[in-house]
């Protein structure tokens, strides 16, 4: 079942979009299925599962962390993360930077902006954004590759809403995009389960879908 969950979302987003299978909340077992069907990009929203997990399934899934970060939980990380959609704040950075050094490595973030209209929702707002992108010492960062933008849209049955926060979310990557700051600026993290067909229709290329894939 899970393997034809996946096939299916393949098919419905096509080559240029990338799957990312939310795998919390789900048993070691049903994570395996995912991995069974060939899929290795993989997603946590807490640092503790994350680590339980990457030590039960094989070392070539590359794990995404999506959820918020603490400063002080980037270390446990930052030896093998894939990436970390979820930077909200220019301090998180300079530390994921930090500890990047200290695995000679460096470490793929996407920015979270805030684009929905409810308070439980983690993210840089338009100007915290535009601050952190200019400011001084981002370039001197040489162990972090700012790749995109990830945002979640309001949990709300208004298709109006949802579509004009994904359309918010891509006009400031493609802003961001003509400024040339970071190389490597292509990824737009937007849709999950409920919205990720909308989220495409507005210029997503990376989806985040859980429940779809186990149900």
């Amino acid at each position: 079942m899970v393997a034809e969950n996946i096939l299916r979302i393949k098919q419905e987003i096509g080559q240029n979009v990338d799957l990312v299978v939310v795998s919390k909340y789900r048993t070691i077992e049903e994570i395996k299925q995912v991995y069974d069907a060939g899929m290795l990009h993989l997603a946590e929203n807490r640092v503790q599962a994350l680590l339980e997990r990457k030590e039960a399934l094989p070392d070539n899934i590359k794990w995404h962390l999506i959820g918020h970060l603490q400063t002080n939980k980037v270390k446990y990380i930052a030896p093998f993360i894939h990436l970390i959609q979820s930077v909200d704040s220019f301090k998180l950075l300079e530390e994921i930077n930090k500890q990047g050094l200290k695995n000679n490595r460096v470490i793929n973030c996407l920015l979270q902006v805030y684009i929905a209209t409810e308070d439980s929702k983690f993210g840089l707002s338009e100007e915290e954004l535009y601050e952190l992108i200019n400011h001084p010492q981002i370039s001197e960062f040489k162990n972090i590759n700012i790749t995109g933008l990830m945002g979640m849209a309001s949990n709300t049955d208004n298709i109006a809403q949802v579509e004009k926060e994904f359309k918010q979310l891509r006009h400031y990557f493609d802003h961001i995009q003509t400024l040339n700051l970071f190389p490597h600026f292509q990824t737009v993290s937007m849709g999950m389960s409920g919205d990720y067909l909308l989220a495409i229709q507005c210029g997503s290329n990376m989806i985040r879908v859980g429940s779809k894939v186990f149900e």
